[in-house]
């Protein structure tokens, strides 16, 4: 479905300031909003808001459908004597510049469990009526999310085909004694999603009042040590033996990398997923659009073939493309769900097949400005090359900032943005890239906040192929300055992007 001309900034949630060694849905999460709003944007993407695994990305988390805890904003729950600021101790002192996730982690989870704890032991009844029927809405996948972190808990965070075979294999008996014992545990974690969920809804109502909608994001794939993966593998390509993936997703081999991309996830178990109406896959979409309005999905040409290669496999040279029933997935979603406020993540060797299936539901695809001038004019990321029905970026959080990327770039791409452009501006060449976005036919345009700070690649969010030292990026309190602000504002008017005068706000919204 087209959108309307509109703009917006990229900013994972962790990355806001805050004293507590980590960005939460606080008062940075409030005052981000409000800049967006004085800027004229009506969009704020963020990265998957799942609680993150291996390497703490965000693309390789826990569920596919909860919410990330450490994201929770502690002072709501001191307001409601559930914490008080004398028990948070050495997570003040945690650095301002970055995420310390060895640190900020169990800092913060120890806290968020006493809360947890202290809700168990004062809410009232309207507290609890409101817990509880957080849970009745979300039963599909929090009573399974949070037995599986109790689980993960309780046999020292390994792996879940490390666990006893009999839970590892979910015999019924098992899982009895299991939920029985870690009663207190799972309890815990699902107040952890009630209250994340709590604040997040509130920050998500004060943006949609402000005229800004939230894009999320959803990967193709979820990690195997996942609660998806362990609560419903028959969707998944899994070896009933080992309970290792049969069958992983990657890419096959290309001009960046001669053995391909071996990301290890297992792949979907497609005739089983559609023989029950894609009922997972309705579910997980249904759990993200209660959190954002538009969706993004990750490697969108998955869901039309897919990279399977078997298991055993060290690189992905020897895999094979397999067809998906994307189509089939879609109009599934749409029956269940409306309209689809889908983009489509359509980077890399993309086929006439994929765009067929993009182009037949009317997903907006993606331009990336930092690829537009390495080859002739028919580069399909030269804004000259632009349909309407697009969203453009300066870069993503995969790539480097707009300025570490121009330092490292070969004189020749550099001749050929001074020759589309004419000139650079004179406030950096961050404001180049960014003047070419906003000012392009696409209907959207996104641009990353480190872009819009002109930081260098020391403010990279995350370096694929590097395993550690991503996702940890945070901009300072004082970062979103005046100038910062009058330069946004009146780019984003002058292309036609700003959003229309809001009305007069209601007293439910004064009071916000």
């Amino acid at each position: 479905m087209p959108f309307p001309r509109a703009s917006g900034i990229l900013l994972h949630p962790t990355s806001f300031p805050s004293p507590w060694g980590i960005g939460d849905l606080g008062a940075a999460a409030y005052a981000f909003i409000d800049f967006l709003e004085e800027t004229g944007q009506q969009l704020w993407q963020v990265l998957p808001l799942g609680p993150p695994g291996h390497g703490n990305s965000p693309y390789m988390g826990y569920s596919s459908m909860a919410g990330n805890p450490l994201l929770i904003s502690l002072d709501p729950l001191c307001d409601r004597g559930l914490l008080t600021p004398d028990q948070f101790g050495e997570l003040g002192s945690l650095p301002t510049d970055e995420v310390a996730f060895d640190r900020v982690v169990p800092l913060k989870t120890a806290l968020l469990e006493q809360a947890a704890q202290g809700f168990l032991a004062q809410a009232d009844v309207s507290e609890q009526q409101e817990f509880e029927q957080f849970c009745q809405d979300c039963h599909f996948w929090v009573e399974e999310f949070a037995f599986f972190m109790a689980l993960k808990q309780a046999f020292g965070g390994v792996s879940w085909t490390e666990w006893e075979a009999p839970l590892a294999r979910r015999q019924p008996e098992a899982l009895a004694v299991w939920r029985q014992r870690l009663a207190r545990e799972i309890f815990c974690h699902k107040f952890l999603q009630f209250e994340f969920h709590r604040q997040w809804r509130a920050l998500k109502q004060y943006a949609n009042q402000r005229q800004i909608q939230i894009i999320g994001d959803i990967p193709i794939y979820v990690a195997h040590d996942s609660v998806d993966v362990w609560a419903f593998p028959e969707n998944f390509m899994i070896d009933p033996d080992t309970l290792a993936p049969a069958q992983m997703a990657g890419v096959p081999p290309d001009y960046f990398s001669a053995n391909g991309q071996l990301w290890g996830n297992p792949t979907y178990n497609w005739e089983q997923l559609q023989s029950q109406g894609f009922d997972w896959w309705i579910q997980r979409f249904r759990a993200l659009l209660d959190y954002v309005d538009l969706v993004r999905v990750d490697h969108f040409r998955g869901l039309q073939a897919y990279w399977a290669v078997p298991a055993g496999e060290t690189t992905a040279i020897y895999g094979e493309w397999v067809e998906a029933p994307g189509a089939e997935l879609f109009e599934a979603i749409a029956a269940e769900l409306g309209s689809l406020p889908i983009l489509a993540e359509d980077l890399g060797v993309i086929t006439p097949e994929v765009e067929e299936l993009r182009d037949r539901f009317g997903f907006p695809g993606m331009k990336i400005l930092q690829f537009a001038f390495g080859s002739d004019s028919g580069n399909p990321y030269l804004p000259t090359n632009y349909v309407h029905n697009s969203v453009v970026y300066t870069g993503t959080h995969d790539n480097n900032t707009t300025v570490g990327w121009f330092e490292t770039l070969p004189s020749y791409e550099q001749d050929r943005l001074l020759l589309y452009t004419g000139c650079f501006c004179v406030e950096g060449i961050h404001w180049t890239l960014i003047r070419l976005a906003l000012m392009s036919v696409a209907n959207q345009a996104i641009i990353p906040l480190q872009d819009i700070l002109g930081y260098g690649s020391d403010s990279r969010m995350n370096r694929p192929g590097e395993a550690e030292g991503n996702w940890s990026w945070r901009y300072p309190a004082d970062a979103l300055s005046s100038e910062v602000r009058q330069r946004l504002q009146a780019l984003t008017a002058l292309a036609n992007r700003a959003a229309p005068p809001r009305p007069w706000p209601s007293e439910s919204e004064t009071m916000a």
